[in-house]
């Protein structure tokens, strides 16, 4: 760019005077550019001779992991059952997510599914949260009698790497996460050394608003925004440039302020930074490097009126340990777990931390202050699903033993098992825990808040109640017998947490002797799976679980994908709205709804 500027200015002013300067400026500028493509076009041929890129298929039982082709437009949705509520928002639901509608975002990746490549360096893989982000959107617009018009589209976030592989028509990044160690860093040289970036940007986790823009999300780059009604990727948010690395996928609004608290971890110091963005989106109020002294695979904060809550817990990416022939990606459950506690514009000095047990947790339900206590509640496992296995180890084998249900391991089945195989069974059960971290004595209090009957994650609340005391909380929970069987998570149902009401002790029954809170159950029908539920406070309402909670589910006996609306005071009841998809949605990650004004979406 530089040199066509320079070009371009002796072509105006020195037309005449300095026309020889000007063509051999000219002339030096198309070779440097000649021998450029050539090389890049001899590197390209290098890498097509000596990677081949292999399917990793999909089992029967995986087959709504499968991605699915973009619409683009928007459709409209007539195939409801039951009635959407007068009281519900108009907005979107969307996965990842969006204002206004609904939607949901998962990795739904390019030319077929996942990648490995065999090489004379080994071989590396994606691992199963990769792929191209998706959202997926329904939009639900209210005409002033009363009557609902619901709209469906779905559409890939375009990072630059989408549209780089895109243009090509081919696989072209060369997966860089797990595999052999010489493979692994092969991959990085030569997607550098090509691209310009180690590994594809996958936005495909999650979406927030912040100051009435949208953005897709993900660990591993900064935000994308999105229109929200077109769904066309905007470009890169980089906070007017003052962010410059990863950024968490799950931000959070302050309370009061309405600043967002953001975070990002990189595999080189430093290995976090905080962020404080501004109410109105333009400034980056505050920027400081945690210091710490790994790179924790962090995956949400919290905040509470005062402090920002940090998780460092032993999920780490280590180049150093890459490069001695080990994982980059490892859990190490012997390794220490704690929590920080820092004022909302402090610096690493500032941090409080609070040694706790080991574990690994990845999502937090909320975070707030009561009296010298910061209480933090989030969804606990022993063991973490990311990235999965080491290399050479059978994928589905691990999955399937870790996802089996815990109550097994207790069983008589379970023992009969080896003592290799024994130990790992339940190892992903995820239990709603209770972190109490006294701020004057230091003293920490922990303890599970549901028991082992069934494990639960994707926490939601009401998201007004985010960094304030709240009473009542949703999650996803898992099948362990179909997850089990298939080797992936799958979520057939979704719970409701009392957090101020205990556990009913007349009415237990044997598996839920250990269950402490209050909790309700929303089951689906067999074999039927959700993701990305999101909570619908009802308009005007003052209380906190007045509203709905709305999912994508996917029947597998029918292959047919829908949403579902179910009202938080009738949690155990049917569905008040089942709303058939025009297609298949596949299962992904998280959702969210946004109460916005939608334009006509169907012209």
């Amino acid at each position: 760019m530089q040199h066509s500027k320079l070009i371009a200015h002796y072509r105006d002013v020195h037309l005449q005077t300095d026309l020889p300067f000007c063509r051999e400026l000219g002339s030096s500028f198309l070779l440097q550019k000649t021998i450029k493509n050539t090389s890049l076009k001899l590197l390209d041929a290098f890498v097509d001779s000596v990677f081949e890129f292999v399917e990793q298929p999909l089992l029967p039982s995986q087959s709504n992991f499968a991605p699915v082709d973009e619409l683009k437009r928007a459709v409209i949705v007539t195939a409801i059952e039951g009635q959407i509520p007068h009281s519900f928002s108009e907005g979107v639901y969307i996965r990842n997510g969006i204002l206004g509608c609904c939607v949901i975002a998962g990795p739904n990746p390019l030319f077929g599914g996942l990648k490995s490549t065999n090489s004379m360096f080994g071989r590396s893989s994606n691992i199963w949260v990769e792929g191209e982000g998706m959202v997926h959107v329904l939009y639900f617009d209210k005409a002033s009698d009363g009557g609902w018009t619901i709209l469906y589209n779905n559409r890939h976030v375009e990072t630059e790497t989408f549209k780089l592989e895109n243009e090509r028509n081919k696989p072209c990044f060369l997966p860089a996460i797990e595999g052999d160690s010489a493979a692994v860093l092969s991959a990085f040289f030569f997607n550098q050394l090509r691209f310009g970036k180690v590994n594809k940007y996958l936005s495909n986790t999650s979406v927030f608003e912040h100051a009435g823009r949208f953005f897709s999300a993900a660990e591993n780059h900064i935000p994308q925004e999105i229109d929200i009604f077109t769904l066309e990727t905007l470009g890169n948010w980089d906070v007017n440039g003052s962010w410059n690395r990863p950024f968490t996928s799950h931000a959070k609004r302050a309370p009061d302020s309405g600043e967002l608290v953001i975070m990002g971890v990189d595999a080189t110091k430093p290995f976090m930074e905080l962020g404080v963005v501004s109410a109105d989106g333009k400034r980056l109020v505050h920027k400081v490097d945690l210091k710490l002294n790994r790179c924790t695979l962090s995956h949400d904060i919290g905040v509470t009126q005062r402090y920002n809550v940090i998780l460092d817990f032993p999920l780490t990416i280590d180049i150093h340990r890459l490069i001695k022939g080990g994982p980059l990606i490892q859990y190490n459950k012997e390794d220490y777990s704690r929590i920080g506690i820092m004022p909302r514009y402090g610096d690493a000095n500032s941090i409080k931390w609070f040694e706790v047990e080991p574990s690994c947790t990845f999502h937090v339900f909320n975070c707030f202050e009561h009296g010298d206590e910061i209480v933090v509640w989030g969804c606990k496992a022993l063991d973490s699903v990311i990235p999965g296995p080491e290399m050479g180890l059978n994928k589905f084998e691990w999955f399937s033993r870790r996802f089996r249900p815990k109550q097994s391991s207790l069983s008589g089945e379970a023992n009969s098992n080896s003592n290799s195989n024994g130990n790992e069974e339940g190892l992903l059960f995820s239990r709603c825990h209770e972190w109490r971290l006294n701020m004057h004595t230091g003293e920490v209090k922990e303890r599970y808040l549901s028991g082992t009957r069934f494990s639960m994650d994707f926490p939601i609340i009401n998201p007004d109640y985010t960094g304030l005391k709240n009473k009542i909380g949703y999650t996803q929970v898992l099948d362990s017998e179909a997850s089990s069987i298939s080797g992936m998570a799958k979520y057939g149902g979704l719970a409701k947490l009392y957090f101020e009401e205990p556990h009913n002790k007349s009415t237990l029954i044997d598996d839920q002797v250990d269950e402490v809170l209050r909790v309700e159950y929303h089951k689906f029908e067999k074999n039927t799976f959700c993701t990305g539920a999101a909570f619908v406070p009802k308009v005007d309402s003052l209380e906190e679980d007045d509203g709905w909670l709305i999912t994508f589910v996917h029947n597998e006996d029918t292959n047919v994908s829908q949403a579902y609306i179910v009202d938080s005071r009738n949690f155990s009841g049917e569905a008040v709205a089942k709303i058939t998809l025009p297609c298949r949605v596949p299962y992904g990650f998280h959702g969210v709804f946004m109460p916005v004004q939608l334009p006509n979406l169907t012209s």
